[in-house]
């Protein structure tokens, strides 16, 4: 109880530490799938940069960094970077919220948030074009501010 408390409190703050690294994460280590339960092969992906954002349908600090990730995705969209939005949460949660939301976003289910040592939402983590991790912060961010537009294309420049 203590535990969730703790995890509870540092969701709705939007912070914690970041994930901790015990080997190089990489894109192929998270376990992903689409809204009807078909598994996502993220080599699809090889080549292409990628933001994958963890989040929940009852995090604030998620819903508010929402708006600027749909800003940032639409102006990168002739880039070679795509943007992938991971939930726990059961398909049906994220399927409703997908319905109710105005956002063009790749809704995925994630199945393995505490193998990835996700402590807090809003995470969000970038791969450069072979996969690896460049990139993770916990807790929310402005997508459009010019710090933001430079970590993504520092990490799109990799390589």
């Amino acid at each position: 109880m203590i535990r969730f408390t703790f995890f509870l409190l540092l969701a709705l703050a939007g912070c914690s530490p970041a994930p901790k690294k015990s080997q190089q994460l990489m894109l192929r280590d998270i376990r992903l799938s689409d809204l009807n339960g078909k598994p996502v092969d993220v080599s699809q992906y090889d080549g292409k940069t990628v933001l994958v954002n963890f989040w929940a349908t009852w995090c604030k600090p998620c819903l508010q960094e929402m708006p600027s990730l749909a800003s940032a995705q639409s102006q990168l969209k002739d880039k070679p970077i795509v943007f992938l939005f991971a939930s726990s949460e059961t398909l049906e949660q994220i399927t409703r919220f997908k319905n109710k939301q105005k956002f063009e976003f790749n809704y995925l289910h994630l199945g393995n948030m505490e193998e990835l040592n996700i402590q807090a939402l809003p995470t969000t983590f970038i791969f450069n074009k072979t996969g690896e991790l460049e990139f993770s912060e916990v807790g929310f961010r402005d997508w459009t501010s010019a710090e933001s537009q430079q970590i993504i294309a520092k990490v799109l420049n990799t390589l």
